[in-house]
């Protein structure tokens, strides 16, 4: 039951909060007019003096995208009128066979390159993020142009695809010739080409995008497509970096919807389920950086530490990729993991300004606002500013879809019935009552479907003047009736505090001289962390300055228990009774340590060895 994205809905509470800062702090600061740092670098005698070949061309395009959306949503003039000035500035600088980047002409996209031995992440030794800056260019000029509908925009980013896939279709140069990571630093090309083909309903962008597809799968290293049809993990893709990944994936998802091609889908599905089985945090976030050189490519499948990194970025991608496959297929699951993720990784992710952000989060590790130029500061912003359109949704069948809950309004176009206002109240994501108030413009029949959490066992849904029924945790709860103004829906979820369990293990397996299996666990640690809701929860340095804890025995439901929230704070924090008489404290992980730079975060606590160990 696919569905299409509504309008912008109007965040309120954690979510709200967020948004607000961000439109405060990184989207009103960042970037003021063409005298900005991100901006500046496209003049001229930036241009000519850059041969460092890394990606702070991008922030040029998030900025627009995310600037852009903010000042939509907030019917913000101002902001609206300083992307168009920024935009107006780059357009100038174009040239006329449409080059928009930072590189100097040698180090450009158009010219090949000599053939050098690859580093350990996958890059030639001169290292190129022309396309990558030139896709993000792509997705804010076309961002602009809806809101604005100035042709101006459009074209410019017509250019950028015009010229690369003149470059690409010449047979002397290969896409996977221009990125890092065995070329998926440039295959990412393929969301913005086929952005391009949905703005101009012209062939030759969606050929371009088909193309990209075409020359990463001449290359095994970069055969994305292939492999995720043949089930790989992702960590086994390329060299497996995360957010290069999760974009490419957020481009065949788009690449299926303008073809219907069933193999695109089905590569994107395989991944996902890959992804969210064995790469994520339990707040949401991919994850990896266990003994990799880099912090961001993902683990092998098994691997499990409490330690390991948390990519902003791939937060954001990871987002992205469910809100395509949200819209093409309408399951719960994916909005459930986008609010997981919001909740949890990605306003954890986010400082209190709107301004910093950490680069990388840990479920066990210190919270590090990251300096200037690092690109999550961007992806942070432009994650957040996905959220109000996944709000709520209509579905292919007419109805009207609540996919994210927390308080908020939206108004609604359902076929046959108009415009449809509805406003969503209550206490979530503190407490477990949402309100939701329909007001149609006039009543009429139609349909609406409340997403259930995946946590919430046992809830209910009733609507005025009728019995509640249950409501099936992890499915929508659809509703079929005349509806009238001020008709209300009201879901109860029940919060109880939730105990998840995880295993750091090393298992050597060979074959003995018989040729018969022989595994030996050489290594294992327990851990148990704790939710609340829709919210991972985590505590301070235990007494202070301990960046862990050993508990001696597994805590069971009677050890936990949530108590009001200290210092004013809404919602609950959790109490733990500890088999040593010690009490320790967690709040949600979003929040704990005062969002301060510097704290720490402790979700995992470690347990201690059992008597049937292994080792």
């Amino acid at each position: 039951m696919s569905f299409n994205s509504s309008g912008p809905a109007r965040l309120g509470g954690v979510l709200g909060e967020a948004l607000d800062a961000n439109h405060r702090g990184r989207l009103s600061r960042f970037v003021v007019d063409e005298s900005s740092p991100a901006i500046a670098l496209f003049g001229p005698e930036a241009v000519a003096a850059n041969e460092g070949g890394d990606w702070y061309g991008e922030h040029s395009g998030k900025w627009l995208v995310a600037a852009t959306r903010a000042a939509v949503r907030a019917g913000d003039a101002e902001l609206i009128a300083r992307a168009q000035r920024v935009a107006d500035w780059l357009i100038a600088r174009q040239e006329t066979g449409g080059y928009l980047g930072n590189y100097p002409p040698e180090r450009r996209f158009m010219v090949k390159q000599p053939p050098k031995p690859f580093n350990w992440d996958g890059a030639p030794a001169l290292r190129t993020w022309d396309i990558w800056t030139h896709s993000y260019l792509i997705l804010g000029f076309v961002e602009l142009h809806r809101a604005t509908e100035a042709a101006r925009y459009l074209a410019a980013a017509r250019r950028i695809g015009d010229l690369a896939f003149k470059t690409l279709s010449s047979g002397d140069i290969s896409i996977t010739d221009l990125g890092n990571h065995f070329g998926l630093s440039a295959t990412i090309l393929i969301d913005p080409a086929v952005e391009l083909y949905e703005a101009t309903g012209e062939q030759h962008y969606l050929d371009l995008a088909l193309l990209l597809v075409e020359q990463a799968e001449r290359d095994p290293r970069s055969a994305f497509l292939s492999a995720a049809l043949a089930d790989a993990d992702p960590s086994e893709i390329a060299t497996g970096k995360a957010y290069q990944l999760l974009w490419n994936l957020v481009g065949l998802a788009k690449l299926y919807r303008a073809t219907s091609d069933e193999r695109y889908l089905t590569a994107v599905r395989n991944i996902w389920a890959r992804i969210r089985a064995h790469h994520l945090t339990l707040g949401g976030g991919p994850w990896g950086g266990v003994a990799h050189r880099s912090r961001e490519i993902f683990n092998p499948a098994a691997v499990f530490d409490p330690h390991g990194y948390v990519e902003t970025c791939s937060t954001m991608a990871w987002i992205q990729l469910n809100r395509q496959l949200l819209e093409i297929l309408g399951e719960a699951e994916f909005a459930q993991e986008i609010e997981r993720t919001a909740y949890n990784d990605l306003i954890g992710a986010q400082a209190p300004d709107g301004e910093d952000w950490c680069y990388y989060s840990f479920p066990n590790g210190r919270r590090t606002h990251t300096t200037y130029w690092r690109c999550c500061k961007s992806s942070g912003a432009m994650a957040l500013e996905e959220l109000p359109a996944i709000a709520y949704g209509v579905t292919r069948a007419g109805a009207l879809s609540v996919n994210l809950l927390g308080p908020s309004k939206a108004v609604v176009i359902l076929p046959g019935a108009g415009a449809v206002s509805v406003r969503q109240e209550g206490d979530y994501p503190f407490g477990g009552d949402v309100s939701l108030v329909i007001e149609p413009e006039r009543e009429a029949e139609f349909t609406v479907q409340v997403r259930v959490p995946d946590w919430a066992d046992g809830g209910s849904v009733s609507v005025t003047g009728e019995a509640s029924r249950p409501a099936v945790a992890g499915e929508f709860a659809s509703i079929t009736r005349r509806w009238a103004p001020g008709d209300r829906i009201i879901l109860s979820l029940p919060m109880t505090p939730s105990i998840h369990r995880a295993v750091s293990r090393n298992v050597q397996e060979s074959l003995a001289p018989d040729g018969s299996p022989v595994a030996q666990e050489v290594m294992r640690y327990d851990y148990v962390a704790f939710t609340l809701g829709p919210f991972t929860y985590a505590t301070g340095l235990i007494d202070g300055y301990r960046t862990s804890d050993i508990l001696r025995a597994e805590p069971g439901p009677a050890d936990i228990r949530a108590v009001p929230a200290s210092n004013g704070l809404p919602g609950y924090d959790l109490e733990l009774r500890s088999d040593r008489g010690a009490v320790l404290i967690f709040e949600p992980y979003y929040r704990a340590g005062g969002r301060q730079h510097g704290s720490w975060r402790l979700s995992w606590m470690g347990l201690a060895p059992s008597s049937g160990s292994t080792l």
